[in-house]
C-alpha cells in the first residue's frame, strides 16, 4: 500500500507510541491530584507544555491542550469575538477558504449579530496581505487566516497579515493545523496571537491538540466543570496523548530541515508527472505549498470514482477535506479559488509522506494517467469536451 493522505491523518510515530504506552501504563495519575502518582502525571504534563511551547517560540503559560484542532479553532474565534464584542467591535475579517470548524463558526457568530467579510482568495490559492488591510474596519475584533490550506496546501503570508494586524491593534488567529511539525513557524516572529494545531496531523495521536492563545488574551471557556488548564479547558487533560503529540511534535519539528528538500523533490517529481496527462491543472501555487501537497484537477471525470479505483491500486489518496468526505458538493477550496463546478468534481489531493520513495511516486503517476484516461473513456462528458460539443476548461 501507497499512503498519501497525510493531510488526512498521519500514522503515529515510534516516539509517539512510546510516549503514549508509558503514561497508560507507569504514570496513570489523574495530574489534579496531590500525592506521588498524580504529581509524576503533572510532571509529565508541564513536559509536554514545554516542548511543545520551544516549537512554536511560545511560553509555556500560553499553551492550553484541546480535543484537537477544531475545539482549539472554535475557541480561538469564540474568545476574540467574546473580547471584541465587550469593547464594541463585532467586524471579523477571513478568508472563504478556510478550514470549516473556522467558517461554520463564523456563520454562528454571524447569527449573533458579528459581521463577517470572507475575502476572497486568487486563483494561486494565496490571500493578499493588502486586502487584508483593505478590509479591516474601526469595528474589526478578528483576523483568522489559515497558515497553509488542508486541501491544496498553499502557505500563506502570515507574518506580512500579523503586522498589519498588530499596527491596527486586532487580534490575529491562524489555523496552524496542517503547518505545524512541517514548516518551521514563531508566533512571535509570525504576530500570531492566537494558533490552532492538531496531534494527527504530525505523526501524533487522534483526539489531542492545542491552542496558543499569547499572554494577555482572556479566552472564553467552551468547557465549564473544573479548574484544568488554568480554569480555561475542565475535564481531566488526556495525559497520555499530550505526552505522544509533544514527542511527535519535537520529533517532526527537528526533522524539518532534513525531511523538506526530499519532500519537495518528490512533490515536484509529482507534479510534473500529473502535468503530463492532458487537460489537467494543479491546484494552488507550484512553490509557496507545503512540501508533501500535490492536488490537481482533471476534466470529465469524479473524484470520487479516481478515488475508489486507486485505491484498488493500492493508493490511498483523497479528493480534499477529510472532514467533508461524505458530501456531494465540489469542494468550496476550489471553487474559492476559481474551479467551476465540473472541474472542481474531478480533484485528486496526494499528501506526501516521507517514507515514500521515488519509486513510489513513479506508480502514482502512472496509475493515476492509467486511471484517468479509463475514466474518460466511458465519460459522456469526456466524450462531449473531445468532440467540440462542450470547450475545454483546463
Amino acid at each position: 500500500m501507497i499512503y498519501a493522505d497525510n493531510a488526512a491523518t498521519t500514522r503515529m510515530s515510534d516516539a509517539a507510541v512510546q510516549a503514549m504506552l508509558s503514561v497508560i501504563q507507569q504514570n496513570y495519575g489523574n495530574p489534579s491530584s496531590l500525592y506521588t502518582l498524580g504529581q509524576q502525571a503533572k510532571e509529565i504534563l508541564e513536559d509536554a507544555r514545554q516542548a511543545v511551547a520551544e516549537v512554536i517560540g511560545a511560553d509555556p503559560r500560553e499553551i492550553l491542550f484541546t480535543s484537537g484542532g477544531s475545539e482549539a479553532d472554535n475557541q480561538a474565534i469564540r474568545s476574540a469575538a467574546a473580547l471584541g464584542k465587550k469593547a464594541g467591535k463585532t467586524h471579523i475579517v477571513s478568508t472563504a477558504f478556510e478550514h470549516h470548524a473556522v467558517l461554520h463558526t463564523l456563520e454562528k457568530l454571524k447569527g449573533e449579530g458579528f459581521d463577517i467579510t470572507l475575502l476572497d482568495v486568487h486563483e494561486d490559492g494565496l490571500v493578499r496581505p493588502e486586502e487584508v488591510r483593505a478590509a479591516i474596519r474601526d469595528d474589526t475584533c478578528l483576523v483568522t487566516v489559515m497558515y497553509a490550506n488542508n486541501e491544496i496546501g498553499t502557505i500563506q503570508p502570515i507574518r506580512e497579515i500579523g503586522e498589519i494586524c498588530h499596527e491596527r491593534g486586532i487580534l490575529f488567529h491562524t489555523d496552524a493545523v496542517q503547518a505545524v511539525g512541517h514548516i518551521p513557524l514563531n508566533v512571535k516572529d509570525d504576530h500570531v496571537d492566537l494558533l490552532s494545531a492538531s496531534a494527527h496531523k504530525f505523526h501524533g495521536p487522534k483526539g489531542v491538540g492545542f491552542l496558543y492563545a499569547r499572554k494577555g488574551v482572556r479566552l472564553t471557556n467552551l468547557i465549564e466543570g473544573g479548574a484544568q488548564e488554568n480554569g480555561k479547558r475542565a475535564g481531566t487533560e488526556n495525559v497520555p496523548g499530550i505526552a505522544a503529540m509533544a514527542a511527535a511534535l519535537k520529533e517532526s519539528a527537528g526533522k524539518i530541515a532534513q525531511n523538506t528538500p526530499i519532500l519537495a523533490e518528490r512533490r515536484d517529481r509529482l507534479i510534473r508527472g500529473l502535468r503530463q496527462i492532458p487537460h489537467s491543472a494543479l491546484n494552488g501555487d507550484e512553490t509557496q505549498r507545503l512540501p508533501g501537497n500535490v492536488n490537481f484537477c482533471f476534466e470529465g471525470i469524479e473524484g470520487e470514482s479516481l478515488l475508489l479505483l486507486l485505491d484498488d491500486k493500492g493508493i490511498e489518496a483523497s479528493s480534499g477535506s477529510a472532514c467533508t468526505s461524505g458530501s456531494l458538493d465540489p469542494s468550496h477550496v476550489l471553487l474559492a479559488i476559481g474551479r467551476v463546478h465540473d472541474v472542481a468534481h474531478g480533484s485528486l489531493r496526494l499528501s506526501l509522506g516521507e517514507d515514500l520513495t521515488d519509486a513510489d511516486i513513479d506508480y502514482i503517476i502512472q496509475s493515476v494517467t492509467d486511471v484517468v484516461t479509463y475514466l474518460r473513456s466511458f465519460s459522456p462528458i469526456w466524450r462531449d469536451l473531445e468532440s467540440g460539443k462542450k470547450p475545454h476548461i483546463l
